[in-house]
């Protein structure tokens, strides 16, 4: 029987122990995956239609790229990014959509909160890259993504020494989870941070070790997306990984992801549609 998480969204309650699909919209201009950049109103319609039509449930706009080695990216262009998708998608798809923004800053999170009402916010630094972040958070009662990495992009992955680097998120989040409970902070999803401050090798650990993260009882949630993982293991490119984030997906899902963050929303839900009637079946084997 799998664990009910629930997340509290704009007065509604979602159980998020199931599995979800989250969908990308990069409002930024040098995503590693060039096909996700968004520069006009038309392509912010389209990619958000794509994803709904596909399955998404949930919509993560992001305005700071966080790839390796991108620059930095000031607060105030960040802002201007997201503010104008959150407007254009609050009109065009309706005032209940679900979104997350994905901001390590306070400043931009409370914002869109004050300008759009309650959203998610995905933290790829979990409360380290503003020391206003977590306070913010818990005085507004949002849910929010933890996700683990090192430095920064521009110098995460020079940080990738580990004494075992499963352990060490592991450590790193029983902590953080420790601080956020003192803050106040309720709906925590954890995201053991694919790519961030990790080489090839130690994500595929990260992966294959995924159900260890099952200890905290959080939503856990995986972005594998035509990530360097899969597309430099097969020798292809972020524009041919689609197939390689698939089996993966599935992989995560079978040790335990509950929200699966993805530029492809109707592959993900057909991957999850397969994971589900697969142990469906299995249940009534037992």
């Amino acid at each position: 029987m799998r664990p009910s998480y629930f997340m509290r969204y704009g007065g509604e309650l979602y159980d998020l122990g199931g599995h979800t699909v989250m969908g990308i919209v990069n409002m930024t201009p040098d995503s590693f995956y060039d096909r996700s950049r968004i520069n006009d109103d038309a392509a912010l319609m389209d990619a958000v239609s794509k994803h709904l039509e596909g399955g998404t449930q949930i919509i993560d706009i992001g305005g700071y790229s966080s790839r390796p080695g991108a620059d930095d990216v000031s607060a105030e262009q960040e802002l201007f990014r997201v503010l104008w998708a959150v407007e254009r998608i609050k009109k065009g798809f309706g005032e209940d959509m679900v979104i997350s923004v994905d901001t390590f800053r306070a400043s931009v999170a409370k914002r869109i909160v004050d300008s759009f009402g309650p959203v998610i916010i995905n933290d790829i630094t979990a409360g380290e890259g503003d020391p206003y972040m977590l306070d913010f958070v818990a005085e507004y009662k949002l849910p929010y993504i933890a996700m683990h990495m090192r430095g920064t992009p521009d110098t995460m992955q020079a940080m990738t020494n580990y004494d075992n680097v499963t352990d060490d998120v592991i450590r790193y989040f029983c902590d953080r989870l420790e601080l956020f409970e003192k803050k106040g902070l309720g709906d925590v999803i954890i995201d053991p941070g694919f790519g961030f401050a990790k080489t090839t090798e130690q994500n595929f650990e990260l992966l294959y070790n995924l159900e260890r993260f099952g200890i905290f009882g959080r939503p856990i949630l995986v972005g594998l997306s035509r990530k360097t993982m899969v597309w430099r293991t097969l020798g292809l490119t972020p524009s041919e990984a689609l197939n390689g984030t698939t089996a993966l997906n599935f992989a995560a899902l079978e040790r335990g992801a509950n929200i699966l963050r993805v530029h492809d929303s109707k592959e993900a839900a057909q991957t999850i549609k397969l994971f589900e009637a697969m142990t469906e079946q299995a249940e009534t084997l037992r």
